[in-house]
């Protein structure tokens, strides 16, 4: 899978009372969106990405795993 990140974004993954809150700008929007369509496109059953704050998000950001389910 090729990730796009357009210069400039920021995503920060975070729980608030039970709820996974993204908070991007943007640039984090429109990458979070190329990021979602290449997974869409994808052939392979169980296609994935992960996402931390040694991976793209920003600092405090917990995980997030998005997985296409066929």
């Amino acid at each position: 899978m090729d990730f796009n990140w357009i210069d400039g974004f920021s995503v920060k993954v975070t729980v608030q009372n039970g709820a996974v809150v993204v908070l991007a700008n943007r640039e984090g929007l429109l990458s979070l969106a190329n990021h979602l369509t290449a997974l869409a496109a994808d052939d392979a059953p169980g296609a994935h990405f992960h996402l931390d704050e040694h991976n793209s998000l920003e600092d405090n950001s917990v995980e997030l795993i998005v997985v296409r389910d066929n």
